[in-house]
């Protein structure tokens, strides 16, 4: 039995940080309507390449979805694969913010495929099975990260210790720099 924990921690976290970009983004927006020159902090906006907040939240519906997917294969005996493509495909993204309604409803689709997820690989799967080889294709910004078969359990722990902690730092980039964290390594 894995311990997911660490898994729900990191769904926590980034719903966390998601429900604080929609905030700030809600109170960037009034302040646009009283003051132009808000925009010069409003921070919502991405960078040049990367995703907005909505675009983040339906990648990690999607990276749950396939996980998901591969976890259930794999509790019903039967071979699984794994491969994030589909997640990082701007067609798919744009569907599935719209068919989710928008950030409320990607959070929401999150929040619920973590209670899934968390139920799913925690009690419900034994050591053989967490232990069994998936075929994995990670790519990343058009980059090949893994091709090779990977642990059950690896594709789990991943999500808890990369991809979400990345993703929840991608959404708290996007806050308005009067909003994020001081930087206490800049201090003396």
């Amino acid at each position: 039995m894995m311990d997911t924990t660490p898994l729900r921690d990191a769904y926590r976290a980034l719903l966390d940080a998601a429900a604080t970009v929609a905030d700030a983004a809600t109170v960037a927006d009034a302040d646009a309507d009283a003051d132009a020159d808000a925009d010069a902090d409003a921070g919502s906006v991405p960078p040049a390449g990367e995703w907005n907040a909505d675009q983040i939240l339906a990648h990690v519906t999607l990276v749950n979805a396939v996980t998901l997917a591969a976890v259930a294969l794999v509790a019903a005996g039967s071979s699984a694969t794994y491969d994030n493509r589909v997640a990082l495909d701007p067609w798919t993204l744009a569907r599935t913010i719209a068919r989710a309604g928008g950030n409320a409803g990607l959070r929401d689709r999150v929040r619920h495929q973590a209670d899934a997820l968390c139920a799913l690989a925690g009690p419900a799967l034994g050591e053989a099975e967490l232990d069994t080889p998936v075929p994995t294709l990670l790519l990343s910004n058009g980059e090949l990260l893994v091709d090779r078969p990977m642990p059950l359990r690896d594709l789990v722990t991943g999500l808890a210790e990369a991809e979400l902690p990345g993703h929840t730092a991608q959404l708290l980039a996007l806050l308005p720099r009067s909003r994020r964290e001081p930087d206490c390594s800049m201090m003396n």
